[in-house]
This record gives C-alpha cells, structure tokens and sequence, in this order.
C-alpha cells in the first residue's frame, strides 16, 4: 500500500515537472517583447542558418546604405585623415589651432564642422549600438569644438559641449541653405536636416532626425558658428493631426481661413526639397510662402515675400495676429 501511494507522489511530481518546464524556459529565453513578439539577440553567424534558408552575401561596397535609409545623398563627404586628428589627441582644446582654410567660407565652415563629427560616437551606458569601437569614437570632439566662436565657447564649455553629443554614433548633414533674417544681423543664418544613429536600451539602434538654424558669425577671417537650435523629427504627428504640417493646407488655412489674404492659390513649385506656394491676394498683390520639406514629409515655413515693383521682397506676416484681432473685435 505504502509502495503504491510512492508511486502515485512520484507520477504526480512528475507531471508537474512537464507542466513548469516549459513556463521556465520561456521565461528564461525572452529578454523583452515589443510589439508582440520576443526580441531576442542578433543572430549568430552559426545560427543564422536556422532563420534563412538561402544566404545573402553583403555587397561591402554598398556600407554606405547602412548609413542612410533618407533619399538624399549626405552633405558632410569631406574625407580628413586619421592622422589629421591624431596630431591634436591629449592636448587641452586651448592648444588646439586649426587650419585657416577650414573656415574660410561659409560653406566651408559647416561642411567641414560636420564632415569632422560625422564618424564621431559618444557611447551612453545603457544604450547599445554597434559592435566594438564605433567608428573615429571621441577623437574629433576637441576638433569641432574649435568651430564654435570665442562668445559660443565662453557659454558652452568643452565638458558640456560633449556631454550634448550623449548617444550620438553617427551624423549625416543631408539639407542645408542658407535663410533669409528679418532683422539686420551680424549672423548669417542656415536651415540644416541631420540624420542621426543612436543607440538603445534593446540592443537595436535607430535613425533619428533633427532638423534646425545654425548661425555662422565672422571672427576675422574666419566663419564660426554662434548659435545652433535643433528640432527632433516626429513622424507620427503629420499623419494623424493633419494640416498644421502640410504647406498648401497652412497657406490656405492660415493666410487664407485666418487673414482673409488668399482670394487664388496658384500652383505649387517645387525644388528638390524646396516648396514655394504662390497665391494672388485679396489686396491685389502677390505672395509666395517659401517652405522646405523634411524627411518625415512635413513642410517647415520659413519666409514670406510679396512681389514689389516686379521684384519679390520679403515680408513678414504673422497670421497668429489674424485670429487674435477677429478676437478683440467679436469682443467689442
């Protein structure tokens, strides 16, 4: 009797056994889920074969599409030799003098500021990318840091100044032009788009994109750069809060809607990246919006002009104003 009762504990035991067995190896084989599914490691080379069954060879020619999932090509191409950047390594960016002809331009200044930074990575603990060093790592920070003006390096330490590139491993400058300024300034500004790879706390990296005003200032012969104000890119605002982000609907809603300006809006002409919207005014004249499109596909307004003597002329339009005096006047 003693006997059969052991043996009955002992088949009971093990069902439970079989029953646990495979909530343990789950759970001990899925590191997280996202959106649904386990994520686990990358694949092996010796484990790859069980996920595929025909091998797909990697044209090593094409790396450059490991870069750049944006149509455009990248602005910031200027090759500079390792060596150039391992004569200034351990020396105090006060030590650091660079060559005159980096900034000799303003073209030059930023494609250079930027061709320096491209292969730069600044690694945050936590957030993974890549595999081993990281192209030129925290070589060409002190580098860069010389483009920025005597006044911008007094409000930005070195220290800070790199501690802003946290999680930064790649940068392509892929749009730039210079803008118009409405006031008079001694700053000549630029519209930039970067396409930026960061890391992540999931062992997967990812492409982020920023877009902005760089103002360049001239310190004797040379252009450094004063002020720098970025924007990160959401893709999920345009397609699902519509207008504000769309520049035939903007020109439409907030010139026309708002102001009562659009009494005809014309064709729109595009160049590459480039919107202008034309339209004929309520008040006889004539207007364009100019506004760049950027890789997330909404459209950023940057200018007004009104046709003048037969010359386009820039303007200044605040169509926020329209709605704040058709305000105080359903007030009176």
């Amino acid at each position: 009797m003693l006997e059969k009762r052991r043996g009955v504990l002992l088949f009971v035991f093990f069902l439970f056994i079989l029953a646990i067995l495979p909530l343990n190896y789950y759970e001990a084989n899925r590191a997280c889920m996202v959106m649904g599914g386990n994520l686990h490691d990358q694949l092996k080379e010796g484990n790859a074969q069980k996920m595929q069954s025909n091998k797909i060879e990697a044209d090593v020619r094409e790396n450059e599409k490991y870069f750049r999932p944006s149509k455009l090509p990248i602005l910031n191409d200027r090759y500079f030799e390792t060596s150039f950047m391992d004569d200034f390594y351990g020396k105090e960016t006060s030590e650091i003098k660079l060559p005159e002809e980096l900034f000799k331009t303003q073209e030059d200044a930023i494609l250079n500021y930027f061709s320096i930074l491209r292969e730069a990575a600044n690694p945050e603990e936590g957030k993974l990318a890549g595999c081993g060093t990281i192209g030129n790592a925290m070589l060409p920070y002190p580098i860069a840091y010389q483009f920025l003006s005597a006044d911008a390096q007094k409000n930005l330490s070195y220290k800070k100044y790199v501690e802003t590139f946290q999680n930064i491993l790649h940068i392509n400058l892929i749009k730039m032009k210079e803008v118009p300024t409405y006031e008079p300034s001694k700053y000549i500004r630029y519209f930039i788009e970067l396409e930026t790879i960061e890391g992540s706390e999931k062992e997967a990296s990812y492409f982020a994109y920023y877009y902005g005003f760089l103002d360049l200032i001239k310190e004797g012969e040379a252009y450094k750069i004063a002020n720098f104000d970025l924007f990160g890119e959401n893709y999920l605002c345009a397609p699902y809060h519509g207008w504000a982000y769309d520049a035939e609907t903007v020109v439409d809603i907030k010139y026309g809607d708002w102001c009562g300006l659009v009494a005809d809006r014309l064709s729109t002409q595009q160049d590459g990246y480039v919107k202008k919207i034309y339209f004929n005014g309520t008040d006889g004249k004539e207007y364009f919006v100019e506004f760049y499109e950027l890789t997330n596909g909404t459209d950023i307004e940057i200018a007004q002009y009104m046709k003048k003597d037969g010359e386009w002329s820039l303007i200044q339009l605040d169509p926020e104003s329209c709605i704040r005096d058709s305000v105080v006047e359903s007030l009176r």
